[in-house]
């Protein structure tokens, strides 16, 4: 989970990209010819697995998100608090966030309106914090929510927030991303007893600067202005949501250009980047990082040795240089390597003979065909990626071929992105081995969600079923404190602790790469969580 402020200058366009290029065909009134004015079509290789973000799991979910809602905060591109439907960002120096940091006083705008024209008040937000607590709703983390003592609504626009103890995660609530939830309709959901399948999952009612007009379920989702944004309508007529699950086809129809924005390109399109006319390219170093996450519940992956062996007889590097060509900057730990709080971990080495050495001492010995086996077991594993990007599957059989040759059996298991992250999908279930995917990270590095044993599933994020007393009282004391300088020391220790016990392997964070129509104006990518966090401001 993440959540404070973080100040951060990201480069664009860096120098392995193509240069940035621009269309040399035009109409005679200075446009593409391919432009569609005011209509936007982005091609996007997944949909949302939910449209309420109480219970939605994907990245594509978040993109929505910042279409359909407003939310007390956002984030700017570089993950900095600005107000949302609140008036200011709650601070120490104006007031909002009390002395001694446990009360946090809210102030909403009185001008904000459902897409409906019914106003949006306190009364919504204090609906979605019974929704959260609500033991009838399946909500996917209470994180931060939970460590609220009582809310006070002293009249339609103030909500005063009284925490049971200092805590960061109170930011992060607020915000788009990890538990933070905007506020929902009280007038569409109060009476109903639990809302985990109301309609309003998947024809939501909007706040943001855009309704959903379509849905068309594996094929695309359309928007529309919302004619009650409080900031005022929106400059778009039209976003087309085209849904294209092959990477391949969804470049083709960059070249082509029938899509304005393609976001997130896959590594091995970018360089013929430069014979596509018309667009212009951006790169931006973003908070979302590969890993390979094992399951440390499963009885074969209950021995850090058996973790740690599996991390020695990969070669990880020439799997980053070769599979996603070397444009991603490799990793070593969940915190984002620009953040204050980044720690020094190294790499696990590339060790052969020691990962042998390492599974010979858990009791693992040779047999048939040079599989290892224990009681007469054969150490035989799955591993699960999406099956939107052919760069996955690709490092999965590399992964597959290494690990044979220390004599792991490793099984391709893999499933469409709504399905792994479903809330009754493998990961969240339990039913997977190794999981081969991206994590999105918020600006704050708390990372509680991520790793305590507090938010094993169903009540929360922890799908590595990691339970650890040093990880726990690490991730914990972080969040309860302000003091930059002991929570940078304490995510020092976390992620020693975390190198050590191996519940992933951590690849990369990524280099993203999108190319959008030179006509598109006020299209930027973010370092967090969605592109979409100005989609008012958006024309073309």
């Amino acid at each position: 989970m993440n959540y404070v402020r973080l100040l951060v200058a990201i480069a664009v366009c860096a120098s392995l990209l193509p240069a940035c290029n621009k269309a040399s065909v035009s109409t005679a009134g200075g446009r593409n010819p391919w432009t569609i004015p005011h209509v936007l079509r982005l091609g996007e290789p997944d949909e949302p697995d939910n449209l309420n973000p109480l219970f939605a799991n994907n990245a594509a979910a978040d993109l929505a998100f910042g279409l359909i809602y407003s939310y007390p905060l956002r984030y700017d591109r570089d993950g900095n608090f600005i107000p949302d439907l609140l008036t200011v960002v709650p601070t120490l120096a104006n007031g909002g966030i009390a002395k001694d940091n446990m009360t946090m006083t809210l102030h909403f705008r009185k001008d904000a309106k459902w897409a409906d024209g019914v106003p949006l008040t306190a009364d919504d937000w204090m609906f979605t914090y019974a929704a959260v607590n609500n033991p009838h709703n399946n909500v996917k983390t209470n994180y931060g929510w939970d460590q609220i003592a009582r809310v006070d609504e002293p009249d339609k626009y103030t909500v005063v927030i009284h925490l049971k103890r200092p805590t960061v995660t109170a930011y992060g609530i607020l915000a788009a991303g990890g538990s933070g939830y905007p506020p929902l309709p009280k007038h569409l959901l109060g009476s109903l007893p639990d809302i985990n399948t109301a309609s309003f999952n998947s024809k939501p009612l909007a706040s943001g600067p855009y309704v959903l007009t379509a849905w068309n379920h594996g094929s695309s989702l359309e928007f529309a202005p919302n004619p009650y944004y409080f900031r005022g309508k929106p400059k778009l007529s039209k976003i087309e949501w085209r849904v294209v699950p092959d990477v391949s086809t969804l470049f083709n129809q960059l070249q082509t250009h029938e899509i304005d924005v393609y976001a997130a390109i896959n590594e091995s399109s970018i360089a013929q980047l430069k014979n596509v006319t018309g667009v212009t390219v951006d790169r931006r170093l973003v908070a979302s990082w590969r890993r390979l996450q094992f399951n440390v519940s499963r009885p074969s992956l209950q021995d850090v040795r058996v973790r740690k062996a599996i991390a020695e007889a990969v070669d990880w590097k020439d799997i980053n240089d070769t599979v996603y060509h070397g444009l991603n900057a490799l990793a070593t730990s969940d915190v984002f390597p620009k953040s204050w709080a980044a720690p020094t971990i190294p790499r696990y080495a590339f060790d052969v003979e020691d990962a042998k050495r390492l599974l010979a001492s858990a009791g693992w010995t040779p047999g048939p065909n040079g599989i290892l086996q224990k009681d007469g077991a054969p150490l035989h594993l799955q591993v699960s990626t999406g099956t939107n990007k052919q760069e996955n599957i690709k490092a999965e059989e590399v992964i597959q071929q290494m690990l044979k040759a220390v004599g792991i059996d490793v099984e391709i298991k893999n499933y469409p992105v709504n399905i792994l992250f479903a809330r009754d999908g493998p990961l969240y279930t339990g039913h997977y081995d190794m999981e081969w995917s991206v994590a999105t990270n918020g600006p704050d590095p708390d990372n509680s969600g991520n790793w305590n044993s507090r938010f094993i599933p169903p009540a929360g994020a922890n799908t590595a079923w990691l339970n650890d007393p040093i990880v726990d009282a690490t991730s914990m004391a972080a969040s309860q404190t302000f003091d930059q300088a002991k929570r940078k020391a304490l995510y020092q220790k976390e992620e020693t602790r975390i190198h050590e016990l191996v519940p992933a392997v951590f690849l990369y964070w990524e280099n993203q790469v999108t190319a959008y129509n030179t006509d598109v104006k006020n299209y930027e990518q973010a370092s967090f969580i969605y592109d979409s966090w100005n989609s008012w401001e958006w024309d073309i």
